[in-house]
């Protein structure tokens, strides 16, 4: 949306207005008025920093209990109840790996589904890109990412120190920015996606939890892409999250990469699923303050 609202001028008993907010007509004029008002976008993400922290006692410290618990329970069930191999990856940095990478795209994923219902108030108020909310969502989630991040390193070298056996590979160190921005492209398109449908469908927030709970076990998540059945493969080609998990194995401990007709496939979903989200935001941004 663009524009400033003025005095209207009366001609012939009619109102005839010099300025008229209407939608951008295209993603790119979306896009552009979210980075006009990107200052916004820093206060929305220090707004949904300190709500998160406000009533809380240990605060960032359930970053850390988080991804540590989640991980000590994959290694007992997956690594030595079902003994599923982790590719030679000492099994603790293996499921943590893989779990704050798919936590950081959940957060994108579930805390987008209800842009419109959670901020009513907010945008049958005042005019500004609603798409701003969904990007400080996804720079909020980036810091829970970062805290975690930060354990997974200090857990890997003291591995290292320990001579675990574990190979560290500073390819993350290039590698990671990029994986990051892939998660919260595919997690902010889609949860843009879902916040239009639930406009008209309120049912859908319910099952968005569970959604993703079955898309995380169709994700190498808590075991490696190697030890999925050839004529299973398909279906990682189509789900785009298989790509940035792999792939921040492969950057931090040197793991066997993905074919790249995989990780083609996931960029191409990505963008579908990203113009896709956009374009149904777009359509419930004029009628959605009429249904919510």
């Amino acid at each position: 949306m663009t524009g400033h609202v003025t005095k209207p001028r009366r001609e012939s008993g009619t109102e005839h207005w010099d300025i008229i907010i209407k939608p951008s007509g295209n993603v790119s004029g979306r896009l552009t008025a979210a980075w006009k008002y990107r200052e916004l976008v820093w206060m929305f993400f220090k707004r949904d920093f300190t709500t998160f922290y406000k009533q809380t006692v240990l605060g960032p410290v359930w970053y850390l209990i988080q991804p540590t618990l989640t991980a000590i329970t994959y290694y007992v069930v997956f690594g030595k109840i079902a003994n599923l191999s982790t590719d030679g990856i000492s099994p603790l940095v293996f499921y943590m790996s893989g779990t704050i990478i798919w936590n950081y795209f959940s957060a994108c994923l579930t805390n987008n589904a209800e842009t419109f219902s959670k901020n009513s108030s907010l945008f049958g108020k005042v005019y500004f890109p609603r798409l701003v909310v969904p990007l400080a969502v996804a720079m909020s989630s980036l810091v829970a990412f970062v805290i975690q991040f930060m354990l997974l390193l200090l857990i890997t070298f003291a591995l290292w120190l320990s001579q675990d056996g574990i190979v560290i590979s500073l390819r993350f160190v290039f590698t990671t920015p990029l994986i990051l921005a892939y998660v919260a492209t595919l997690g902010v398109g889609a949860g843009l996606a879902i916040s239009a449908l639930t406009v008209r469908y309120r049912d859908l927030v319910y099952a968005v939890g569970f959604m993703a709970q079955l898309w995380m076990y169709a994700t190498p998540v808590v075991y490696s892409f190697s030890q999925v059945p050839e004529r299973y493969q398909w279906i990682y080609h189509l789900n785009p999250m298989t790509t940035p998990v792999q792939l921040f194995r492969w950057a931090l401990f040197d793991s066997s990469p993905l074919p790249l007709s995989v990780c083609l496939a996931n960029v191409v979903v990505t963008l579908i699923v990203l113009i896709g989200g956009l374009m149904l935001f777009a359509r419930a941004e004029a009628t959605a303050m009429d249904t919510v």
